[in-house]
């Protein structure tokens, strides 16, 4: 069975960095770039993790993650914040969050972070 993990990132680069590893680690991506986009997304159930970057041009990936963690469909899906600002961002989550990386990130670890978030959903 494919594993979907969407991601929310205004950066270009980022994202298709983020694309690039977690599809060659075999999974199915899908990326949005902007809080609006993932809003209106037409997978939303579907999914075995949500890669969510903090600071987005309509929005905050932490209320993305709070509203994810509201819904009755979505609230089981595991949520991984991703931010530059590691201190102040882990504190402001509040619980929202099932993980926390920092950029810049190393692949490895993030490969390593997202793999065991993916095995919690078996």
């Amino acid at each position: 069975m494919e594993r979907v993990i969407q991601i929310v990132e205004d950066d270009a680069d980022i994202r298709f960095i983020v694309e690039y590893v977690l599809e060659d680690a075999s999974y199915k991506v899908e990326s949005f770039e902007s809080a609006k986009a993932f809003l209106n997304r037409s997978n939303k159930e579907d999914v075995d993790l949500v890669i969510l970057d903090v600071m987005l041009p309509d929005g905050s990936g932490i209320d993305l993650s709070k509203t994810m963690k509201e819904g009755s469909t979505t609230r089981g899906i595991p949520v991984i914040i991703m931010s530059a600002h590691a201190a102040s961002e882990i504190a402001l989550t509040e619980g929202a969050a099932d993980g926390f990386i920092q950029k810049p990130f190393d692949i490895d670890h993030f490969i390593k972070q997202v793999n065991q978030f993916i095995k919690s959903r078996t």
